[in-house]
């Protein structure tokens, strides 16, 4: 199987990793310093912009794309999440040759605030937010839009943690807020996708990829602490705190998001826990 990473980043790159040897792989990137990591991971590079349509001439025909990209901003969010996801499966569509899956990795934070209760792929999406209505917008171009690519996949990523984003000192500094954290380590995010994308041809086509275990915020900064030996940081109600719009809207977003489809389609997380993740890292250092 040919794979081409669009966003080919954090968790690209680890998808790459993952896929390889067995399947070949291309990385797409815009800048020199992303397309220099493609290489180093052992990937094929391609330089190319998903939002210029005659960039995507240069993209190879390919059996899987994986549409990984990530923006910061309201208005960066649109463009790479609604417009450049458009053009890029507009281009594919077209194609003589097109690909014959389309995997879009979205994100958890699609499911507006649910007090903490669970929610799962089958929850009604009711957007609170323009980000969660550009959220909901990028899936549904992802599993709609164009008639030649017959297998579409959105899997949609808990708080994404592992090498180089451990949550560690964030919560020994604090403050913390009450409220659910939903994890999934980088491990677990791209083999989770590798999966999908190669072992099974029977999974919905939106499965949530988070571990096993929402956690109470305040309750992994206790546990951060006691493991390194600190005072936990002081717990400050959200509406208390001096955040960024886009941040205080994601804690606020107070939900456990249910895993029983993931499962369900044969993957075994590596890490069911985000303690358990954390502890890895620990012992690794």
């Amino acid at each position: 199987m040919h794979v081409l990473i669009v966003g080919c980043g954090y968790v690209g790159l680890e998808l790459g990793r993952h896929l390889t040897p067995d399947h070949r792989v291309t990385g797409v990137r815009r800048s020199d310093r992303g397309l220099q990591a493609i290489a180093d991971a052992g990937l094929e590079a391609v330089r190319a912009d998903a939002s210029n349509p005659s960039d995507l001439v240069a993209l190879p025909d390919v059996d899987a794309v994986v549409y990984a990209a990530s923006a910061r901003g309201e208005a960066s969010a649109r463009e790479t999440y609604v417009e450049s996801l458009r053009t890029l499966i507009d281009h594919f569509d077209e194609r003589r040759d097109p690909p014959s899956q389309f995997l879009y990795t979205s994100s958890t934070g699609v499911y507006s605030d649910h007090e903490g209760q669970w929610v799962d792929e089958t929850t009604e999406l009711r957007p609170t937010s323009e980000r969660e209505r550009i959220l909901r917008e990028a899936e549904r171009i992802a599993l709609e839009r164009g008639s030649s690519i017959a297998d579409r996949t959105v899997v949609r990523f808990g708080g994404i943690y592992g090498p180089g984003r451990s949550p560690v000192q964030r919560y020994l500094t604090g403050p913390v807020s009450p409220g659910y954290g939903n994890f999934v380590h980088r491990a677990d995010a791209a083999g989770a996708v590798a999966h999908l994308l190669t072992e099974t041809e029977d999974c919905a086509p939106i499965v949530n990829v988070v571990d096993d275990q929402p956690i109470d915020r305040p309750e992994l900064a206790r546990w951060i602490a006691e493991r390194h030996d600190e005072t936990p940081p002081a717990v400050v109600p959200l509406d208390d705190r001096d955040l960024a719009d886009a941040r205080a809207e994601r804690l606020a977003a107070n939900k456990r998001v249910a895993n029983d489809r993931l499962h369900a389609c044969g993957y075994d997380l590596r890490y069911p826990s985000v303690t358990a993740g954390i502890q890895d890292g620990l012992e690794s250092d």
